[in-house]
């Protein structure tokens, strides 16, 4: 079991090395961080089952740091060791799930109990995850494909729908008596790789394990089916037609039970009211606006009606939420001239800044939509585009298939499924900018000639042993490009070039009577002073002796 300790005080942190038994807890790794930031970094590779944290650091303080937790590594149990008595400190900590608020100084028994705490919790959580894991893959045997098809059919399939509905009925799948419904889509996310690890990177097995975990609460009334959805890209589907509780309060206690078997909460788009089965296709419509449109800075909300949702299907006191009421969103154009201005810097603090400048805007608004996101990266990945070809002209097509081709490597910003980060829009918008910044970098370089700094290179450095593959690499160009350009300007060969240089500097060289011939040919290059000879005298027509004679006083 793996723990972490959050602190941006190095002191603190060995403190709480030393306090907690951690072999009594039977912890047998502590990890360290100086920040929040550090610290998501951290549990996203080492996955700790417990982490300690400080409330109050300058970067990536604690709330920030349990709001995440909470959202994206629920099973992680937390402790917060703060130096202020704060109320709402304390009710944060409750509220985003923490074990304990300790405050500084801290007491060995204090910690050692809230340490133990949280490990039994950690425990008691996992067994039971496992067992309502195997529990639900084991009950409610999946309904045969065909059932599933027929389902769809009433979305999707005009012409076939009056008949898949004789046969649910038949079937004793809907009931005779459904004439109106609503229909729900559950928002899954085929990208989410520690949920898939759990099913063995098997999506169709997760999507099983969604539908029967739905099925187990419609059942209990009848008053609704889910399915996995046929008619186009991987949905899970609820045909609610008898609903006896408010919508939202049956899809609380539904994403209850998703939570405690899959620790995750999904996200639902829920239609207006209307006759079944007629309009089922214009309710899909309504529900998958209703996700596009849900606002992804309310963490909280995971029920998404569409505008027209009627106001008796909510619980007293709650209206539809939208982002009517938020700042007006913003544009790309906004930010563009940061980014082009960045960009053409090559800096990453540049960079950087303007990435951390978007994401706070977008916070800044009050409302970050799906259907905004899928817009604005639109616009990033077109201005990416603009940039290259003003840039490169002509080598511009090659420049973007390469870039688009990394895109395919990088994880996606858009909430596919369960939730947001604006740190990995702030990532994501960075690592864009850099990957650009570099390869208009590298290409330009390519594209002037650099004969010029290649020679230079060559007079500051022709003692050493230069390869043609050394100085290739230095010059980003080809090796073929520089034999090339020495036969073209020089008529002679690279290897051959150097040595004319060498023999040139011992010329000098040798007006210093000072000097033997063994140093000169050490300080130009060449280790065997008989080798020296041979080539001087190949290059001269003279030996090193005879010429010394000649030009001598």
């Amino acid at each position: 079991m793996k723990a972490l300790i959050v602190d941006d005080e190095a002191r603190v942190r060995k403190a709480v090395r030393l306090l907690v038994d951690w072999d009594a807890h039977q912890i047998d790794e502590i990890l360290e961080a100086g920040n929040g930031n550090e610290a998501i970094q951290l549990i996203r590779k080492e996955k700790p089952a417990l982490v300690v944290m400080d409330m109050m650091m300058e970067s990536g303080n604690g709330i920030e740091l349990m709001t995440w937790v909470d959202e994206f590594a629920g099973n992680t149990k937390f402790i917060v060791v703060s130096g202020h008595n704060d109320f709402d400190f304390v009710r944060q900590t409750v509220r985003h799930g923490g074990i304990d608020y300790i405050l500084k100084p801290i007491e060995a028994d204090m910690i050692n109990n809230a340490v133990s705490k949280a490990v039994a919790a950690w425990r008691s959580e996992e067994e039971e995850r496992s067992h309502r894991q195997l529990q639900s893959l084991r009950l409610n045997e999946i309904k045969p494909i065909y059932g599933e098809k027929l389902l769809s059919a009433l979305i999707d399939d005009k012409v076939n729908a009056e008949a898949s509905l004789r046969r649910l009925i038949g079937d004793g799948i809907i009931p005779q008596t459904a004439k109106t419904s609503r229909l729900i889509l559950v928002q899954t996310d085929s990208g989410n790789n520690p949920l898939l690890k759990r099913f063995g990177g098997d999506s169709e097995l997760l999507y099983y394990a969604i539908v029967n975990i739905c099925n187990e609460f419609l059942q209990q009334q009848n008053n609704g089916i889910a399915f996995r959805y046929w008619g186009g890209p991987p949905e899970i589907a609820i045909i609610l037609w008898d609903a006896r509780e408010s919508v939202v309060e049956l899809i609380s206690r539904i994403n209850q039970g998703i939570y405690r078997t899959l620790q995750f909460r999904m996200h639902f788009g829920i239609s207006t009211l209307g006759q079944f089965p007629g309009q089922l296709p214009a309710q899909r419509t309504e529900a998958s606006e209703a996700l596009l449109r849900r606002n992804l800075l309310r963490h909280e909300d995971y029920c998404h009606f569409a505008p027209a949702a009627e106001e008796g299907s909510l619980p007293a006191g709650s209206q539809v939420r939208g982002s009517a009421d938020a700042e007006a969103p913003l544009n790309f154009a906004d930010v563009q001239d940061d980014w082009r201005t960045a960009v053409i810097s090559g800096t990453p603090e540049a960079m950087s800044a303007a990435a951390q400048h978007w994401t706070h805007e977008l916070s800044r608004r009050g409302a970050v939509t799906p259907q905004m996101l899928n817009s604005w990266k639109a616009d990033a990945l077109l201005f990416r585009s603009r940039l290259v070809r003003e840039a490169l002209g002509n080598q511009a097509d090659s420049v973007l298939a390469e870039l688009e081709q990394e895109d395919l490597q990088q994880p996606s910003p858009l909430p596919s499924g369960y939730s947001f980060s604006l740190f990995a829009w702030r990532d994501w918008s960075f690592t864009l900018m850099q990957r650009l910044a570099q390869m208009l970098s590298a290409r330009q370089i390519k594209e002037r000639n650099p004969m010029t700094e290649i020679i230079k290179y060559i007079e500051q450095n022709y003692p050493s042993d230069l390869s043609l593959q050394e100085v290739a690499g230095k010059f980003y160009v080809s090796r073929e490009y520089i034999s090339r350009k020495f036969k073209q300007e020089y008529g002679i060969n690279f290897s051959d070039y150097i040595v004319n240089v060498r023999i040139e500097k011992a010329k000098l060289l040798m007006q210093n009577p000072n000097l033997k011939l063994v140093q000169i040919s050490e300080m130009v290059g060449f280790h065997d002073v008989k080798y020296f000879s041979k080539v001087f005298k190949k290059q001269v027509g003279c030996s090193p002796k005879d010429y010394r004679v000649q030009v001598s006083p």
